[in-house]
């Protein structure tokens, strides 16, 4: 009952002074991350480096749901645009726990268009957390990439969240 009257005054005080709170998925993304991270070397520990991304991605599936871990390579979307609707099925690599995307990469190196197209499907997905994990490297954990939801792990004025968003690129 204290917890509830806890919670319901920090929403109170948070929408009187405009301020968003953290994103609900954000705690349970953020602990996610080192079982995923974790089932990745596992997958690069085993088949190394040098393949095709499709088989990294099918493995690191195959690795998390081993691990007993909820996975998804493809949802159907809502998008709206100026007045229009449609719905389209968005295909991503791997989704853990509807909360955390995963973009397995066998590249040379990560570019900025790889993260950028990883926010663009956050964005479009609601996700607080994503990783872009490059499979092409000796040793995997310097090719991987945490990415965050612009606002996801802070309480912000909305109101500077909202310029900020007007000045993004995309």
């Amino acid at each position: 009952m204290i917890f509830f009257q806890i919670s319901l005054a920090s929403a109170t005080w948070c929408k009187k002074r405009s301020i968003s709170p953290m994103h609900p998925f954000f705690r349970k993304a953020s602990g996610l991350t080192e079982t995923i991270i974790a089932a990745a070397i596992e997958v690069h520990r085993r088949i190394g480096p040098g393949l095709i991304e499709s088989i990294y991605e099918w493995c690191l599936l195959k690795e998390l749901e081993l691990r007993g871990l909820l996975c998804a390579s493809q949802k159907v979307v809502v998008i709206e645009y100026k007045g229009f609707v449609r719905e389209e099925p968005l295909r991503f690599d791997v989704m853990v726990e509807n909360c955390v995307l995963v973009e397995a990469k066998a590249v040379q190196s990560v570019l900025p268009i790889h993260k950028a197209q990883l926010l663009s499907y956050m964005k479009l997905l609601n996700l607080p957390l994503g990783l872009v994990i490059n499979f092409h490297e000796m040793k995997l954990t310097s090719g991987i990439h945490r990415l965050i939801l612009p606002g996801a792990n802070e309480r912000a004025d909305l109101h500077e969240q909202t310029e900020t968003a007007e000045k993004e690129d995309f």
